[in-house]
């Protein structure tokens, strides 16, 4: 299979024998190592595997007491190298692979010694199928774990659906496996996983080495008993069918990783481990070879490579020191930023509303936030006193006086923004950075009665902040290189994923958005009942139905952006009558209970049958999405096609498996 991965940077399986207290013969440590800092984590491909099953027969032939398997600082083992998935041209071929990753794992479960996996840094996917293959498992405090192949559209294919639920228990193995694969791929700390069952022990990360192989010595020598809570069979129904139940909301069951994720999730309760296994090395075969996990291979490249790498972005070096950070408005918007910005930054952080009840509301809220997560252990006391000291809240914006960086998020209008960055710009030096969260006004209108327009720039985060990883950093026509540079390191300490756009209505994500959501509220003035128009684009798997979306986003800011949008574009965007009145009644949803229209929305949402059908909805929405994204690349909006599938994937949770919005537009033929 070599052929398949020219480019494969070989994870070396290292040997070394330790001699441990009160254990007569020697354990034998693997270590999994690529030659390359953490930056490049170690991986599985036909090379490594060969270099571990190399190493297995070794100790496995040597007269050693137990085997461990360890990782190079800060990463254990993130899985399978998928660089070559795309050469892959047949199924023998896919089916070859998962069998192989099987082989050389089930060595370390049917090793005639005990064994010992020493979880030190990220274990992903495959990583941590190698670590559930061992006998026993110590942690780090500092690790996390996770199974990321149903968000990449695949399976866990080297016995994790297998050995997994019948460690941990379905339920839990339900929410590692596919929940949080499908909620952008959320990790489980260290103690998290110990909590679960994944592991044995957590150790501290400064001499996690040293203390596992104290932990490994107890349980050879019998001084540590290794206590593991039965699994509960009779919650597997149960299970199973949430399990169900959360791949139809999340993926409309478009998603056949999802769905076949939990088929092997549901076999793990009575197949046979050899049955199970095999029954992965099937599904394996099969994913492999559809075009959703091509797509998806194309999308998680971009996660991992340009979004690391913001095309357009200007020389990191000339970015500003930000040691105090202002924020305009003390809203729900405004706060969370302002949590954010204390988070990640560390530094002061100061609101100003126009009441002092809008001000302590908005500080209140942040320091309430940082409560929730100091009672779910995630800061420590000293931690959260630190932080809580550095946000305040001033009526003054004289408090901004040695900020280098106000970001506004006030309400969107553009009179009322330009007079608060006048009222900044008053009272700030001449290097602040002045950003705003605006969703669809000119940034370039909002700065040109300045002094220094050239330090104004647009960094557009998405609800809620704290989830979506998506930042737009929007130049206006006269910003300036340092302030564009400060606006991206500002967006990466915040551990955001920055795509550089042009001052455009809308911008990219909520552009796209707005004309999607507009055909559908089209369809529905023009006669298409709503419980149709709100299934139309099920087939294509999106994490939220159309209504879902202009709850989320909010009637009051959808109306806004549609207006915008209609006044630039009046021929492609249009204002929903429906829009309009719910915004009127202050209605935050079409539905009163789910599925049926709120009665005092009747008569801007009633059905005659006239409308366009589901396919009919699903495909004029398909063609004025590759429209605008078509006329946004002529009109230069971004730097490449490849920044919009970005944005969407990152922005709007455009599903993997569709491999970015471009990619599925191409193959249903609309672009």
């Amino acid at each position: 299979m070599s052929e398949q991965f020219p480019d494969e940077v070989v994870t070396q399986a290292l040997t070394r024998l330790v001699t441990l207290p009160g254990v007569e013969k020697p354990l034998a440590l693997i270590t999994l190592d690529n030659g390359h800092d953490h930056t490049r984590p170690s991986t599985f491909g036909p090379g490594g595997l060969a270099s571990l099953d190399a190493a297995l027969d070794q100790v496995l032939a040597a007269d050693v007491a137990g085997i461990a398997v360890t990782g190079k600082p800060f990463v254990f083992a993130v899985g399978a190298d998928l660089s070559g998935v795309p050469r892959i041209s047949t199924r023998d071929e896919a089916l070859e692979i998962a069998r192989q990753g099987h082989l050389v794992f089930a060595r370390l479960r049917d090793a005639d010694v005990p064994t010992f996996a020493f979880v030190n840094g990220a274990a992903l996917g495959g990583g941590l199928e190698l670590a559930l293959h061992a006998q026993h498992r110590t942690i780090s405090a500092g690790a996390f774990v996770a199974f990321p192949e149903v968000f990449l559209g695949l399976v866990p294919g080297w016995g994790g659906t297998q050995l997994l639920p019948n460690l941990i228990g379905i339920d839990a193995a339900v929410s590692v496996i596919v929940e949080n694969a499908l909620s952008q791929n959320r990790m489980t700390s260290g103690p998290r996983a110990a909590k679960l069952g994944i592991a044995d022990v957590v150790l501290e990360p400064a001499d996690f080495l040293e203390r596992s192989l104290e932990w490994a010595a107890g349980v050879l020598t019998g001084a540590v008993a290794v206590d593991r809570r039965e699994v509960d069979r009779g919650a597997w129904d149960d299970a199973i069918a949430r399990a169900r139940q959360v791949v139809a909301a999340r993926t409309r069951n478009a998603s056949p990783a999802a769905v076949r994720a939990v088929d092997l999730l549901e076999l793990a309760r009575d197949a046979s481990f050899a049955a199970g296994t095999a029954a992965e090395d099937e599904a394996l075969a099969d994913l492999i070879m559809t075009p959703e996990l091509r797509a998806s291979l194309y999308a998680f490249d971009l996660t991992q490579k340009r979004a690391k790498r913001p095309a357009g972005a200007p020389d990191r070096a000339l970015a500003r020191k930000v040691t105090k950070v202002g924020v305009v408005g003390a809203g729900l918007m405004a706060s969370q930023l302002a949590l954010l910005f204390l988070r990640r930054l560390e530094v002061p952080v100061v609101l100003t509303d126009v009441d002092k009840a809008r001000v302590d509301k908005g500080v209140g809220w942040v320091h309430g936030e940082l409560d929730k997560l100091a009672g779910k252990g995630r800061l420590s006391p000293d931690a959260l006193n630190r932080l809580k000291g550095l946000v305040s809240g001033s009526l003054e914006k004289s408090a901004f006086a040695d900020a280098d960086l106000v970001i506004e998020a006030v309400f969107e209008e553009l009179s009322v923004k330009q007079q608060v960055f006048a009222e900044v710009e008053a009272v700030v030096s001449d290097t602040c950075v002045l950003a705003t969260n605006t969703s669809a006004l000119s940034i370039t209108e909002m700065a040109a009665e300045l002094q220094h327009p050239e330090r104004v720039v647009g960094m557009h985060f998405f609800n809620p902040v704290a989830v979506l990883p998506l930042l737009e950093v929007v130049r206006a026509d006269k910003t300036d290189d340092a302030t564009l540079a400060t606006a991206f390191a500002v967006g990466k300490q915040l551990k955001k994923s920055c795509v550089l756009v042009a001052d455009a209505p809308a911008f990219v994500v909520n552009r796209l958005l707005t004309r999607f959501l507009g055909e559908v509220t089209a369809a529905v003035d023009a006669g298409t009942p709503v419980d149709v128009a709100e299934r139309a684009l099920d087939p294509l798997g999106l994490p939220m139905t159309p209504f879902e979306l202009l709850s989320l986003v909010g009637p009051p800011v959808a109306l806004h952006v549609a207006e915008r949008m209609h006044e630039a574009f009046p021929d492609r965007f249009g204002v929903g009558t429906g829009l309009r009145r719910m915004v009127e009644l202050r209605k935050t949803s079409v539905f009163s209970e789910p599925g049926v229209v709120d009665p005092e929305l009747a008569d801007a949402f009633t059905s005659t049958g006239t409308g366009p059908s589901a396919d009919e909805l699903r495909a004029n929405a398909e063609r004025a999405m590759a429209e605008e994204i078509t006329l946004m690349l002529d009109e230069g909006v971004v730097q490449a096609v490849e920044d919009i599938d970005l944005a969407m994937l990152l922005g709007a949770g455009w599903p993997f498996w569709l491999g970015g919005i471009t990619p599925y537009l191409r193959r249903v033929g609309t672009l």
